[in-house]
């Protein structure tokens, strides 16, 4: 039941995060709005990479976060960002259809050298550190658009651009 419910979880998610990924204005992939943000193509790069990060509860014990670099260069098309995002769903959708719910109990940690961050169940962890944290730039990645005039998907229902 655990399994069925993260696997449907985590399609809607995903498929909502596509749906945003599709609407990448290329032309504005260096702009951010503010000296503090990261720039769209920047976002849009974490979000895809989250992915890696939720593939990797599902195959390791642990994640060390000094083990990789703190940000990865940004991807330069729309057509990168989704041939990306759309390779790590079928290895997402086949790691999942291989676990058991025993596996999904499993204590997963992350941490960075010796500092233990966090120790969870694994199915915990890909809902917080994975899907939520993909959900939180998501959300940043529509005012992006909002702020650049892109059209925004709705999410859990219609969204302003897509009422009748």
């Amino acid at each position: 039941m655990t399994k069925q419910l993260i696997f449907g979880d985590a399609m809607r998610e995903l498929t909502a995060t596509r749906r945003i990924l599709e609407r990448l204005p290329e032309e504005h992939l260096d702009w951010k709005p503010h000296e503090k943000s990261m720039t769209l193509g920047g976002l849009a790069t974490h979000l895809v990479n989250l992915l890696n990060w939720q593939l990797t509860i599902l195959q390791y014990p642990q994640f060390d976060l000094a083990t990789v670099p703190l940000q990865r260069e940004a991807l330069q098309r729309r057509e990168e960002f989704l041939e990306e995002f759309d390779g790590n769903i079928g290895k997402l959708e086949k790691l999942l259809d291989e676990c058991d719910e025993k596996s999904l109990g499993e204590e997963w940690t992350l941490r960075h050298g010796d500092h233990i961050i966090f120790c969870q169940p694994r199915a915990i962890a890909l809902r917080t550190f994975g899907l939520s944290h993909m959900v939180h730039h998501r959300a940043q990645l529509g005012v992006y658009l909002r702020l650049l005039d892109v059209p925004v998907p709705g999410f859990y229902g219609p969204s302003a651009d897509e009422q009748g």
